[in-house]
């Protein structure tokens, strides 16, 4: 079973859920704070690059497993069309608004 975005309980975390699935880049983007950062398996990536490459030309898709710490910690299946499916930890921080980072990995 999976969790709907907008039955998360950070508005801001299930935006950026919804953009990823409507491959909706512009929504992306205005989630984002001025100088976000974000890591992928521990090491921390250019995220307008790791973003086009990994989410928006690779068609990403996120199914929310769980949430904890407020909304803020996702399990999600995730999937692309380059690296298939895996269960994957996302990690969001949130300051007035915006998503200020990211980390995800493999859960």
């Amino acid at each position: 079973m999976t969790i709907a975005p907008g039955k998360l309980s950070d508005p801001i975390v299930g935006a950026f859920v919804s953009a990823v699935n409507a491959h909706d880049k512009a929504a992306f983007v205005a989630l984002m704070a001025p100088g976000a950062t974000m890591s992928d398996d521990g090491t921390d990536r250019d995220v307008d690059d790791w973003v086009d490459r990994e989410i928006f030309s690779s068609n990403g898709h996120m199914s929310v497993r769980s949430e904890a710490d407020g909304g803020r910690a996702l399990v999600v299946d995730y999937r692309n069309d380059t690296w298939g499916e895996m269960r994957t930890a996302w990690r969001f921080t949130v300051e007035d608004g915006l998503i200020t980072r990211f980390e995800t990995g493999q859960a």
